[in-house]
């Protein structure tokens, strides 16, 4: 990928909005241009490294990679065998996807304190690590997905006494 042309492009853009201040201007501008030139360029090879980062979260556990040869980036593609695929895509996995994208853009977003024992955490961020996605992403996947589930009281629980109040007071939930 020729980064220069995204360069010179921004050095023309400059010498266009310098013409309206004059001759003098476009004179600074054009000194400015050439030492800046460097500094163009190293920010478009840092986007394209963030790009690239980005992209390899979604794919995980594929991978993008940026390479620097001769000044010039390029993009080395690894992406996931079937088999490393197939364990995260459950048959609900299509549904998550949608049901992910209905949550991102625009939608407000609120937060939440979840307290978890230290074994489950380490459990949930291990589980994230391996999907390659962040533990907030996980657990809002998780959360998606589980909303999706019939409810089946399974775990339905005793409180403890509560002073005279009778025993068929019940609790119902779940826990995955």
């Amino acid at each position: 990928m020729d980064v220069m042309r995204f360069v010179d492009r921004v050095r023309q853009e400059l010498a266009v909005a310098a013409a309206a201040g004059g001759p003098e201007a476009v004179a600074m501008a054009d000194r400015l241009s050439a030492p800046l030139a460097s500094a163009f360029q190293l920010a478009l090879l840092e986007a394209l490294s963030a790009a690239a980062d980005e992209i390899t979260r979604d794919l995980a556990p594929g991978s993008v990679e940026v390479r620097l040869r001769g000044g010039e980036p390029s993009f080395a593609v690894t992406l996931p065998t079937a088999e490393a695929v197939a364990p995260r895509m459950a048959p609900s996995a299509a549904q998550a996807e949608e049901d992910e994208a209905s949550f991102d853009g625009d939608a407000a977003t609120a937060r939440i304190n979840f307290r978890v024992p230290e074994p489950l955490k380490a459990r949930i961020e291990e589980a994230a690590a391996g999907q390659g996605r962040s533990v907030n992403a996980w657990l809002t996947r998780a959360a998606s997905a589980a909303l999706r589930t019939p409810h089946h009281p399974s775990a339905d629980v005793d409180p403890p006494s509560t002073g005279g109040r009778s025993k068929q007071q019940r609790y119902t939930g779940w826990v995955s």
